[in-house]
């Protein structure tokens, strides 16, 4: 296989060849350090693309700068056929809207119950709904994610794998076109965390969404990928499905499946 920086790209088996998010040439450097080196990568409808490297090796730095968290320094992004730099903060909220963002820590309002943990983005999100939808939103969130009866509880009563399928809930209630997972199951019990990884197909199956899984878990990859890409010091060095990604020959990528080795 070679170079992914190549252009030569491997499409994605089984899903819809429609562009949701195109990335050109993006840099991103903090101070004299290059965390992004000219990336380039595609996300395509309905698709789970996992992007699979070592902690600090600026996977979470993509995504922040996908959805203008982060500005990069030069290159390209376009989600949903917007060009994410040329975007007043007002259409970036806009844009914001569409995207589900699940961040590593779930970040979850402490002060909050799970129920107005959930209404919280539909009354900032979907302004047009009533009161009465909003509850069965919220209900439906909580029946995908199998918490239906920890609706009342406060985040502290939750356990950590709980609190993760939460903000899950709390991300998809909103109904996102794109969804970005940063480090999902990081933190999480085996058991757990395959839990998790099934979430995330289940979503989507049923919400059709097209996805972004930063990871250093090869378990999850390998459960949820539809393509994996691997991010080694800054750029994307191997695309393909798990098994494509991992026949190789190149020691930094042989180094990270044995030090992550699964069964």
């Amino acid at each position: 296989m070679n170079d992914f920086q190549t252009e030569a790209i491997s499409q994605p088996k089984s899903v819809s060849l429609k562009q949701v998010i195109d990335i050109k040439n993006l840099r991103k450097c903090f101070g004299n350090q290059e965390v992004l080196k000219s990336v380039s990568i595609k996300l395509f409808n309905g698709e789970n693309l996992v992007v699979l490297g070592k902690s600090g090796s600026g996977k979470s730095v993509l995504i922040k700068c996908i959805v203008g968290l982060l500005n990069a320094d030069c290159g390209s992004i376009n989600v949903l056929g917007e060009n994410v730099n040329e975007l007043n903060s007002l259409d970036l909220g806009e844009l914001r809207k569409k995207v589900g963002f699940l961040f590593q820590s779930g970040a979850l309002y402490d002060s909050m119950t799970v129920r107005q943990n959930l209404e919280f983005p539909l009354h900032r999100v979907r302004k047009e709904l009533t009161q009465k939808e909003i509850e069965e939103k919220v209900k439906e969130a909580l029946e995908n994610v199998g918490l239906s009866d920890a609706i009342n509880k406060m985040p502290s009563q939750l356990s950590g794998g709980m609190r993760k399928r939460i903000s899950l809930a709390r991300t998809i209630v909103v109904d996102p076109l794109i969804m970005l997972y940063d480090e999902p199951t990081t933190g999480l019990d085996p058991v757990t965390s395959d839990e998790i990884s099934l979430l995330i197909n289940t979503i989507q199956k049923k919400y059709k969404t097209s996805s972004i899984i930063i990871t250093h878990d090869l378990t999850c990859a390998k459960e949820t990928g539809d393509r994996v890409a691997m991010f080694v010091e800054g750029k994307f060095t191997r695309i393909g499905d798990f098994n494509e990604v991992f026949d190789t020959t190149d020691e930094q990528v042989k180094a990270f499946y044995d030090y992550n080795f699964i069964k």
